[in-house]
Order: C-alpha cells, then sequence, then structure tokens
C-alpha cells in the first residue's frame, strides 16, 4: 500500500467584512478618480445593491468615513442631503492619537520624542515659508500670553494656538496636520501639570521667553535656530511631563 504524503490545508483567508467592502470601493474610485473631493457618495441604496450587502453595512462604512473626517453626511432632501466627501483629517487624527495616549499603547518618551520631530520640522519650514499674516496669526496667542495674571486653562490654550499657528505657516499640510494632532492630543496632559505646578508664574514667564525667541528666529528666516530653540523648548519643560 502505498501512503501518499499528506498535503497540509491551506489555511482559510477571511472573507472582508461587509463595511470593509464599502471601504474598498470607495478607496478604488478616488484612485481611479471617479471620485473626488467634494463630490457626493452613491446612495446607500445604490452601494448596498451594487455589492451585495446590506444597507446598515453601508451605513456602517459611512460613520467610519466620517469619524475619519472623510465624509459629512446631510439629511432631509434638497442640496444638502446625501454624504460628501471631504478631505478634514485634523479632527480625526487628533481623536486617533488620544486614545491610543490614553490607551497607553503610545508611550510618553516615544510621544515626546515624536512631538521634538514634528515641531523641529514645523517650525524650521515656518522660518522658510510664512508669510506676513502667518507672522500676525503666531503673534496674536503670543501677545496675549504676555497679559499677566493668566490661569493655567487660558495660558494652555494660548500656548495651544501658538503651536497650531507655527505648525499651519509650515506650508506642508502633512506635516501641519500630524504636528497639530499631536500637540492637541498632548494637550490635556500638559494642562494638568500646569494646574498642579506649585510656581505657575515663573514656569509660564519661562515658556514666554522661549515662545519670543521661536518666534524672532520664524520672523528673522532663521530655519535651524527656530528648529534647535523648539526643541529645547520641548524638553525643558514638556519633557518633565509625565
Amino acid at each position: 500500500m502505498v501512503t501518499r504524503p499528506r498535503v497540509a490545508a491551506s489555511p482559510l483567508v477571511p472573507r472582508p467584512r461587509a463595511y470593509e467592502q464599502v471601504l474598498d470601493r470607495i478607496e478604488a474610485d478616488l484612485a481611479a478618480h471617479r471620485l473626488r473631493v467634494g463630490d457626493r457618495m452613491p446612495s446607500e441604496r445604490d452601494l448596498a445593491l451594487d455589492l451585495g450587502i446590506s444597507r446598515p453595512a453601508v451605513r456602517e462604512a459611512l460613520r467610519i468615513m466620517e469619524a475619519w473626517g472623510t465624509v459629512v453626511q446631510g439629511t432631509g432632501s434638497g442640496p444638502d442631503a446625501g454624504t460628501v466627501l471631504i478631505a478634514s483629517p485634523a479632527s480625526a487624527l487628533t481623536r486617533f492619537i488620544r486614545l491610543h495616549v490614553l490607551l497607553a499603547s503610545i508611550g510618553a518618551t516615544d510621544l515626546l520624542q515624536a512631538r521634538i520631530a514634528l515641531e523641529r520640522e514645523s517650525t524650521r519650514l515656518a522660518a522658510l515659508h510664512a508669510t506676513a499674516q502667518d507672522h500676525e496669526l503666531i503673534a496674536t496667542p503670543l501677545t496675549a500670553m504676555d497679559q499677566p495674571g493668566l490661569d493655567a486653562d487660558a495660558f494652555n490654550e494660548l500656548d495651544s494656538a501658538f503651536h497650531v499657528a507655527i505648525a499651519r505657516a509650515a506650508g506642508n499640510l502633512l506635516v501641519s496636520e500630524l504636528t497639530i494632532a499631536l500637540r492637541e492630543a498632548m494637550r490635556p496632559r500638559l494642562l494638568a501639570s500646569l494646574q498642579a505646578a506649585l510656581d505657575l508664574p515663573g514656569i509660564t514667564r519661562r515658556l514666554r521667553a522661549d515662545h519670543h525667541g521661536i518666534y524672532k528666529a520664524i520672523c528673522q528666516g532663521q530655519p535651524q535656530a527656530a528648529a534647535d530653540r523648539v526643541e529645547v523648548h520641548i524638553n525643558q519643560f514638556y519633557g518633565r511631563v509625565d
């Protein structure tokens, strides 16, 4: 009797879940330029029929895309009804990073190093590309921070606005959005540190001095100095935030 060698069964390839079929379809349409930002998406009914899935599965996919900041859903009828493709990644990135920070899947050291890398680049680019209007937008929270008697909450809001304004002046959308998302995700932790500070006026005085130095380097078109200053600024205070 000849014994035939047993052939190992090939592992089953899991079928994509129904909502993933919708996401794959939208990605394919975007890649083929059949859909663009601002276009109205096919209706739930049409997508369900075309893909052979249920309308609840289509709705699940659209909710996911809305959370990603890639669609906005209108209600009712008329010109504002339906689902429209948009490009608004900042809020989705911020929520994503914040959740992973809270879940401790991103360590504090990794978070700090990522922020330094991104803010060095966004500040360097701002020194190269910022316009006179960008300078004004950066200066607005900087001036407001110089007001005496600010509490931790008010200072933290202005501090965030200052760094966000620099990121927006970078001229690189992806660098800007990633910088803003990471900065916003860290904001609650930074606020808690300010609120617990025994010498809040002393800390804010040092932070304001850093901010003015960064702003001066940006306005004078000194990219290396601006990047170096923001790294020192982050390390000196934010590097001690647990």
